[in-house]
């Protein structure tokens, strides 16, 4: 996970750190993995508080993007937030990042907020949008 994750962000996660995450409660990941040769080929985590969801990181290969990978995770990720009793799921965006920002709009997301510099690269930094997507209950 953490080599994709590299792979995906220029600040990427190290091992050490998603292991430490996945060890929490109420964390989960989704993984997707190649047919031919067990690749991993995207992955989402979760982090599920009483009845709220925050995606804590989401990345697909570059291979398997604009597939429609990336949509099922998401898609498999909220059913799975719902069942565990998640009303609404937040996560962050890089606002320069179109190509995730239509993933999520099309999935039910809308910007709630900003937090300016959010992401740094260097001497660059970015804002990133705050999105969330309520859940519709049973």
């Amino acid at each position: 996970m953490a080599t994709l994750h590299a792979s995906a962000f220029p600040d990427a996660w190290p091992e050490a750190a998603i292991a430490a995450l996945l060890a929490r409660d109420g964390v989960f990941a989704l993984l997707a993995v190649g047919d031919a040769d067990d690749a991993l080929l995207g992955f989402i985590m979760m982090q599920v508080v009483v009845d709220d969801a925050e995606v804590l990181t989401f990345c697909v290969s570059q291979d398997a993007r604009q597939s429609g990978l990336g949509g099922g995770l998401l898609a498999a990720a909220c059913d799975l937030a719902r069942t565990d009793g998640a009303h609404q799921i937040f996560l962050e965006v890089g606002e320069r990042n179109e190509v995730a920002r239509k993933l999520y709009e099309r999935d039910g997301f809308s910007v709630v907020g900003r937090r300016s510099a959010y992401y740094r690269h260097g001497a660059e930094s970015g804002d990133a949008l705050v999105m969330r997507k309520p859940l519709n209950q049973p």
